[in-house]
């Protein structure tokens, strides 16, 4: 994916701008998925996160309903893996100071 965000435009015509988090293709689904944040925080402070399926072919950027657990469960992993990831990386940042 070439741009690192994108905008859609709800139901009321409100527009809201999203930063792609990271992108991927499942080989169990056949299908593409789209990790991405408004940059907002829930009340536990935590930052919103959303996903969907998308064309990664298409000029337009459509997004999908992720409709099974199975697709969730897939989700859900790659974005711990990617959290502990970060969560060492700055760890290992803060010991070399």
């Amino acid at each position: 994916m070439e741009d690192k965000s994108f905008t859609l435009v709800n139901e009321e015509g409100k527009e809201t701008k999203y930063d792609v988090l990271f992108t991927f293709d499942s080989d169990d689904t056949k299908k593409s998925y789209i990790a991405y944040t408004d940059n907002t925080y829930d009340e536990e402070g935590n930052i919103s996160v959303y996903a969907s399926t998308y064309d990664p072919n298409s000029e337009e950027m459509v997004l999908g309903e992720i409709t099974t657990d199975k697709e969730w469960k897939i989700i859900e992993t790659i974005l711990n893996t990617i959290q502990k990831e970060l969560r060492k990386k700055a760890e290992e940042n803060n010991n070399e100071q």
